[in-house]
């Protein structure tokens, strides 16, 4: 197969969810670009109804599906929703994530309810998205941590900011993740389904000054990353280029950790 075959996404249906985010914009328009059929999932009707005319000025039809991953019947109800009109799931980018916390010490109802999301609802819609894939024959999961999964916090970031320390939730879940993909790499093996995850660095989105020069100064590169930087290495796991490639981790950070 020719090496630009082995990216192709052409005739697969493609889920992100949590796409109308910064970085889940960015992964909407890998997979359409490489000639999937992409599904943009999130709460907000309105705002996917904003980025899906923007795709389209960009010339790429996306469509959208509105859910909500607190929710198991909301869950199924996308499952449902998807297979009713498409048939098939093919790959499924896991990127939705709440941030209710603000501080260390939030009441322990937001801590629920970050969990309730985060946690619960990753477990949930893995299970019901892995189980629309197997009914087609497989497919590619790739789910999106954070190098805040992998480490602890470099408090030494927030110096001369008012940002506080990061609460642990994001930590939390994110980590979960991670050895989550591991699992449902090896559980999912006989149903041919590749399980994988990303876990970015930092991602520009209009920080502080003094956090951004915190930061930047210790990325080998000398910056923070872009969404674009992880368009690549996205379409490299949902597509047959990465067919053997299942249950990694794999860190874009710029060389921060190196």
């Amino acid at each position: 197969m020719h090496v630009l075959e082995l990216f192709s996404l052409k005739d697969k249906v493609a889920l992100v969810t949590g796409g109308a985010g910064i970085l889940g914009k960015s992964l909407v328009e890998a997979l359409a670009e490489a000639g999937g059929k992409v599904i943009m999932a999130s709460r907000n009707i309105e705002v996917l109804e904003e980025e899906k005319r923007n795709f389209k000025a960009q010339g790429l039809d996306i469509d959208i599906l509105v859910y909500d991953q607190g929710n198991h019947d909301s869950i199924v109800k996308l499952k449902e929703d998807i297979q009713n009109v498409y048939g098939r799931l093919d790959i499924f980018v896991n990127n939705a994530v709440a941030r209710p916390m603000k501080t260390v010490d939030a009441d322990i109802a937001v801590v629920e309810q970050s969990m309730r999301i985060n946690a619960v609802g990753v477990i949930d819609i893995m299970r019901e998205m892995s189980e629309l894939m197997a009914l087609n024959g497989g497919g590619s999961i790739i789910n999106i941590s954070s190098m805040m999964g992998m480490f602890g916090p470099d408090l030494s970031n927030y110096d001369g900011t008012d940002m506080g320390t990061p609460p642990p939730d994001y930590f939390f879940h994110k980590g979960g993740m991670i050895n989550l993909t591991k699992y449902y790499a090896k559980v999912l093996a006989g149903k041919n389904i590749r399980v994988n995850t990303i876990s970015p660095g930092g991602i520009f989105n209009n920080q502080p000054e003094r956090f951004l020069e915190n930061y930047t100064k210790k990325v080998p590169l000398r910056r923070f990353g872009t969404g674009q930087d992880f368009k690549g290495v996205t379409v490299l796991l949902a597509s047959h280029a990465g067919a053997y490639i299942n249950g990694e981790n794999i860190l874009i950070d710029g060389g921060l950790l190196a």
